[in-house]
């Protein structure tokens, strides 16, 4: 509860309770959560058979998950053993993205920093917390989608049919299966289907570790520039842009630097590229390697790339075709967390009340009443669903005056659940 940055979440009853307007699906609870309680769902893996061309869009942060005596070749031909007809990786269209994303900093007209909306996270973090700033956000379409167009592409120009192919995008974070079910920008993904890192990770190394593989196998793999292979990891972006730009990663970071870009203490910076994960996407979620180790795999490996041309003008070409006229996302809406009512005059009165009950709330942020903030307990007590009485603090200046231990007692039960304050010296969170 207490590490949402947006705090979506509640305890009742002893579990957790989501505020889904709030949430920004960043993982940061998932991450943290002591029992595994929180699962992020995927779609079925067998539901890949439903299609003749079974295509495996893979981040290039995969390939540094692995031990290293195992080959971006081995991975492949695992996914194939496991189903998949072709494999391709996300960034493949990093090159073709390049151009773009430099014209668009270097158009005067947009607003200064230009925010990149690679990481779904920041953009409804943004939509969120940071309403005003909804107009700095960079509307070009991601890897993600500019890959999907063109192997769709390119395998319809083999003769198959779109309802034929079906493209499953192998994710590192929750925020990224967050934009392909509710893509911000567009109506929809031309996705088909995502499953989680971790999922499939396991699955390609017991297919390895088990032989199961035939060495003669022939698997059609291209191999990344070495820009494209740094695209997602911290840096990736902004190195690649003309002017001012920085790079920050971890959530704290980031709402902590677009505070001050909301405040205007921000000047003479271009471009912001901002992650949600400590590391980038080498730090998601779902991710099965260490992040440090991850990072430092594809980094020698980008150098050893550097010198190498591998993207052609024939596949850039292509790229361009596949995305033609649909380069560009819509503007983003804000999605202002703070709403009270839809009516404006009734959600004036709910915030004078709002701020009616912080004068008695103690401003402590201790979280016993169930909520991560007092600010978060008003607002809940404004809208129905808490009691001022929850706030053990204020017990004690009810009107009914003092309240009786045992009655305080029976409150937090009801709020964090009976065993909670049972004498249980293995609890999970309990120090050690």
């Amino acid at each position: 509860m207490r590490v949402c940055p947006t705090e979506a979440l509640r305890v009742r009853q002893g579990k957790a309770v989501l505020h889904s307007n709030r949430c920004i699906d960043c993982g940061e609870c998932y991450t943290v959560c002591p029992s595994g309680a929180i699962v992020i769902e995927q779609d079925e893996f067998d539901g890949i058979f439903a299609y003749k061309h079974r295509v495996a869009l893979i981040p290039s942060v995969i390939m540094g998950q692995f031990p290293e005596d195992v080959t971006p070749d081995m991975i492949c031909k695992a996914l194939i053993n496991i189903g998949f007809s072709r494999i391709i990786q996300v960034e493949d269209s990093v090159e073709y993205l390049i151009p773009q994303v430099r014209a668009y900093v270097e158009d005067a007209t947009h607003d200064k920093p230009v925010i990149s909306s690679y990481c779904p996270a920041v953009v409804r973090l943004i939509q969120v917390k940071f309403p005003s700033l909804v107009g700095n956000l960079m509307l070009l379409r991601q890897p993600l989608d500019l890959t999907t167009a063109y192997v769709k592409q390119e395998l319809m120009q083999a003769g198959a049919h779109e309802h034929e192919i079906g493209v499953y995008y192998i994710t590192p974070c929750a925020a990224k299966i967050a934009a392909i079910k509710s893509p911000v920008g567009e109506e929809h993904s031309e996705v088909t289907g995502v499953l989680n890192m971790d999922y499939i990770y396991n699955r390609i190394l017991r297919e390895i570790r088990h032989k199961d593989i035939d060495p003669h196998m022939q698997v059609r793999y291209k191999p990344l520039s070495a820009r494209s292979l740094n695209w997602s990891l911290t840096s990736g972006e902004a190195s690649e842009v003309q002017g001012s730009c920085l790079a920050i990663d971890g959530i704290s970071n980031v709402i902590e630097f677009l505070e001050k870009v909301e405040n205007e203490e921000i000047s003479g910076v271009d471009f912001l590229e901002l992650r949600t994960c400590d590391q980038s996407c080498a730090g998601g979620a779902l991710t099965a390697g260490n992040r440090f180790l991850t990072v430092e795999h594809l980094r020698k490996e980008s150098v050893a790339l550097s010198s190498k041309k591998v993207v052609s003008e024939k596949i850039l070409q292509a790229y361009k075709t596949a995305n033609a006229g649909k380069n560009a996302l819509r503007r983003v809406e804000p999605r202002s967390m703070l709403k009270l009512d839809e009516d404006m005059a009734t959600a004036m009165k709910k915030m004078e009340r709002v701020n009616r009950i912080m004068c008695y709330l103690p401003g402590v942020d201790c979280g016993v009443c169930g909520a991560p903030s007092c600010s978060a307990l008003a607002e809940d007590i404004v809208q129905g669903e808490a009691a001022i009485s929850q706030c053990v603090f204020l017990q004690k200046n009810m009107e009914q005056s003092k309240l009786a231990p045992g009655h305080a007692f029976k409150i937090m039960k009801q709020v964090w659940g009976e065993d909670r304050f049972k004498k249980n010296c293995r609890k999970p969170y309990k120090l050690k």
